[in-house]
């Protein structure tokens, strides 16, 4: 009598343990990013835009007075107002978010709008031409790839709005007949993807697990009770044998 009550306490001990184990909470998940947190990705598509009308404001301005002709003259005026309301809406999207951004344009945009200064006449006429249209081409992929990734509702709204002004003044300054498209340098791909084993699995460090914790506890004390209940068993066949 003592061994079989021994057996069913501790039977009753394991399906105890288990019972807690399942009526555990499940582990906090994380929780999802706040629209407010921007990425650096969120960041460069902010600063691109920004800087952009820096330089491309006094550059239009420049080409409205300085133009060889109506059509350098007419884009370049085009341009400066346009992305006056293009700086604009990134002001009000950085305020909206708490964002810094910069408030004067790059080094090699300075150098840009100094080439422009030092020029005139149908050279003017080209080097606006080029320069502006080769920096809407390096904004141009940063907003496609901003605006199919970001998580934050202001800055995809952004992008929309960008990707429109982009577009836009390319095609202006293509109007030109100045565009050298035989001098234009090839895209710049990106190396192919390496879809190998040991390169997925380095992508996924850090990642969380697929199982969670407390599946893992699950089917540890699961194991550990299936354990003592076969150890439960040829207990009771001894005593049954003593």
């Amino acid at each position: 009598m003592v061994g079989t009550y021994r057996i069913r306490r501790a039977g009753s001990a394991v399906t105890a343990l288990l019972a807690g184990v399942l009526m555990m909470p499940a582990p906090a998940q994380a929780a999802p990013i706040s629209p407010t947190q921007l990425n650096a990705a969120d960041m460069l598509l902010f600063n691109g835009v920004r800087q952009a009308g820096l330089w491309e404001i006094p550059a239009g301005q420049m080409a409205a007075d300085r133009g060889s002709g109506d059509k350098v003259r007419n884009v370049g005026t085009m341009i400066a107002e346009q992305h006056v309301q293009l700086d604009q809406l990134v002001v009000d999207a950085a305020n909206q978010l708490g964002a810094s951004i910069p408030s004067t344009p790059t080094a090699e945009q300075q150098g840009w709008l100094t080439e422009m200064q030092n020029a005139s006449g149908a050279r003017f006429d080209q080097i606006f031409v080029t320069r502006l249209r080769a920096a809407h081409g390096k904004i141009f992929p940063v907003i496609g790839a901003v605006r199919a990734s970001t998580r934050n509702p202001v800055v995809r709204k952004l992008a929309d709005q960008a990707n429109v002004f982009v577009m836009n003044h390319m095609q202006m300054l293509e109007s030109t007949g100045m565009v050298q498209y035989e001098k234009l340098p090839p895209a710049a791909l990106p190396p192919a993807q390496d879809t190998s084993g040991l390169a997925i699995a380095e992508a996924n460090t850090g990642i969380a697990p697929p199982v969670s914790m407390l599946t893992l506890w699950i089917v540890v004390l699961l194991a550990v009770g299936v354990g003592g209940i076969t150890g439960l068993r040829v207990l009771r066949g001894r005593f049954r044998s003593a």
